[in-house]
């Protein structure tokens, strides 16, 4: 199985869809919400290679980028292999 993980805020719509897509695929993520510990977001920065916004998601310690990135590999049709499920 993948490790998948994504830094969030619950105030983040965009945060909300990306997990909502993750949960439809059935697969289990370690979330690390930056408004309650905001310690977090400068570890999140530096894997997202600067990358400031939430959410930023890593498939196996490889950053994927946000919400839109998500979505996007979704449409080709590649984001089940990439999660481990195909």
């Amino acid at each position: 199985m993948k490790q998948i993980e994504i830094y969030t805020s619950p105030l983040c719509g965009f945060c909300h869809a990306a997990k909502r897509l993750l949960d439809g695929k059935g697969v289990t993520y370690t979330e690390y919400n930056i408004l309650t510990d905001p310690d977090l977001k400068p570890a999140m920065i530096e894997r997202a290679n600067g990358a400031r916004t939430v959410p930023q998601i890593f498939i196996d310690g490889v950053s994927i980028g946000g919400c839109d990135d998500l979505y996007a590999i979704e449409r080709t049709g590649k984001l089940d292999a990439l999660l481990g499920r195909d």
